[in-house]
């Protein structure tokens, strides 16, 4: 009888083993499987930053050239059909369909240095204008979320 109880322990202690090592299996098997989760999320979130910013560099160098048209527009007063204001208009056109957005115009409004850049600061005719934009030096850009240029502003005092 008591051989009998002894492998009856025995085997109930086996039994255990066996459901502790598959216990363990299946945890690390859930480990496993949320870490290849977290990479295959990481990994696609990478992929469509990339798509997204991939032509960051060219645009850069676009927005240079929208501003040269832009001061040749204006100090030549050409009209909006002229072949120049024709060509920046298509230009900016494209660049939009890109994801390329001109920064709205701030002047009148608080400097906002997620978008801006104070480049100087003068007296102001008002009081109420004291710490606003008052004019905008150099016009910026953004591509999708992220800044492609500040947008360089003076500041009234």
């Amino acid at each position: 009888m008591a051989k009998k109880k002894n492998i009856n322990k025995k085997v109930a202690q086996k039994k255990l083993t066996l459901k502790e090592q598959l216990s363990e299996e299946k945890d690390r098997y859930l480990r496993l499987f949320a870490e290849f989760d977290n990479y295959r999320k990481r990994t696609t979130k990478e992929r469509v930053e990339l798509y997204t910013t991939a032509g960051h560099d060219i645009m850069t160098s676009i927005v240079s050239v929208i501003d040269d048209l832009e001061r040749c527009i204006k100090s030549n007063n050409y009209e909006e059909d002229h072949g120049v204001s024709l060509i920046l208009k298509k230009m900016k056109s494209e660049m939009e369909k890109k994801g390329l957005v001109e920064i709205e115009n701030p002047i009148g409004k608080s400097l906002d240095t997620d978008f801006h850049e104070a480049i100087t600061s003068i007296p102001s005719k008002s009081k109420k204008d004291s710490g606003k934009i008052i004019d905008v030096i150099e016009k910026g850009y953004k591509m999708g979320n992220k800044v492609i240029r500040f947008t360089k502003v003076v500041i009234g005092k």
